[in-house]
C-alpha cells in the first residue's frame, strides 16, 4: 500500500474509532474536512496571569475585540506552555474538560467554565499530517489554563470545537518549529492555530507590587526578539539562547512560556505579516506581546 494511501485509511479509522462512526461516515467526515476555505490566520498570545480571564483589563479587553475581528474558525488547535509531554500528543476528546492548573487565586477563577466541544474529526487530521513526530491520542487531558483563559474573553459563547497539541519540552526549537510547518496545512482547512506562552517569562523576578518598573533583561530580550520576529528572520529566533546569552537565561529560567511561539513562526509563510498586540510588560518580568500572522 503506497503511504499516502495507509495514510488516509489510519485517519478514517482513528476518526471512527474516536467518534463511534461507520468508516463510510468518517470518510464523508473527513472529505467535509479537506475542503478548502479561506485561510486562517494565527495567533501567538502572551496569556500571563490567569486572572486576565475574567478582569477588566487591557489585556482581556484586547482579547475580546482580536476575537470579535477575526473570521470564525471551524476549529481552533491551541499549542499550551501548560501542557509538557513526552512525545507529542493531541486530544481526541469529544468534550474537553476545563482544567484549573493553578493556586492560590480567587474562587471566581475556579468556578469559571469553557464547554467548547473538542474534534476528533480535526485532531486526527492533525496526526496524519504531522510525520516530525509520532503524534498519540490523549484522551484525559482538556483545556488548561494557557487555553481557556484565553478563549473565554475571545470567543465567549464556547461554540467552537477545540483541541490542544502537546510539546516536549527537552526538543530543541528546530523540532517545534518543523511541527509548525507542518500545520500549516490546517489553516486552509478553517484552523485556527494558536500559541499561547509569554516571550518573556521569569516568574522568580515578578513584581508583586506593581510598581510599574521593567527590568532592563526584559525589555532587552523582548525587543530583540519583536525585532527577529518583524524582520522573519526565523534562524536568529531558532537560536536565541547562543545569540542572547545571560539575557535568554533571564528571560526564561525554563523555555516552556517561549516554545509555543515556535509553532506559530513555523506555520507564517512569505507572503504573511505580523500584527503586534497587547506589547506591554506585566509586572516587570513577563511579555504580553502577541500578534496575529495573516497576509
Amino acid at each position: 500500500m503506497e503511504r499516502r494511501s495507509f495514510l488516509k485509511t489510519g485517519g478514517l479509522l482513528a476518526i471512527s474509532q474516536l467518534t463511534g462512526m461507520s468508516t463510510l461516515n468518517a470518510l464523508q467526515a473527513l472529505g467535509n474536512q479537506l475542503k478548502p476555505t479561506e485561510r486562517m490566520p494565527a495567533l501567538f498570545v502572551g496569556h500571563g496571569n490567569p486572572m486576565n480571564a475574567i478582569e477588566n483589563n487591557i489585556y482581556h479587553n484586547t482579547w475580546q475585540q482580536i476575537g470579535s475581528s477575526l473570521p470564525k474558525p471551524k476549529a481552533i488547535l491551541s499549542i499550551s506552555a501548560h501542557w509538557l509531554t513526552p512525545v507529542t500528543k493531541v486530544t481526541v476528546t469529544a468534550q474537553p474538560k476545563t482544567i484549573h492548573d493553578f493556586g492560590g487565586f480567587p474562587k471566581k477563577l475556579f468556578e469559571q467554565e469553557y464547554p467548547a466541544p473538542g474534534s476528533p474529526e480535526f485532531a486526527a487530521l492533525t496526526k496524519e499530517i504531522i510525520n516530525e513526530s509520532h503524534v498519540q491520542s490523549d484522551e484525559n487531558w482538556g483545556l488548561d489554563h494557557g487555553t481557556w483563559s484565553v478563549l473565554l474573553p475571545m470567543f465567549p459563547l464556547a461554540d467552537i470545537p477545540v483541541y490542544q497539541l502537546s510539546i516536549v519540552y527537552e526538543m530543541p526549537t528546530t523540532y517545534h518549529y518543523k511541527i509548525g510547518q507542518q500545520l500549516n496545512k490546517l489553516r486552509d482547512k478553517g484552523v485556527l492555530i494558536m500559541g499561547s506562552g509569554n516571550i518573556v517569562h521569569n516568574l522568580m523576578e515578578v513584581d508583586w507590587n506593581k510598581t510599574g518598573k521593567n527590568y532592563d533583561w526584559a525589555i532587552e530580550f523582548d525587543t530583540k526578539m519583536a525585532e527577529w520576529i518583524s524582520k522573519g528572520d526565523h534562524v536568529s529566533l531558532q537560536n536565541y539562547k547562543k545569540l542572547l546569552g545571560k539575557t535568554a537565561d533571564m528571560a526564561h529560567p525554563s523555555n516552556d512560556h517561549l516554545l509555543p511561539l515556535y509553532y506559530i513562526l513555523g506555520v507564517q509563510q512569505k507572503n504573511e505579516q505580523i500584527h503586534y498586540f497587547n506589547d506591554s510588560m506585566d509586572m516587570g518580568s513577563i511579555s504580553m506581546r502577541s500578534f496575529v500572522v495573516k497576509a
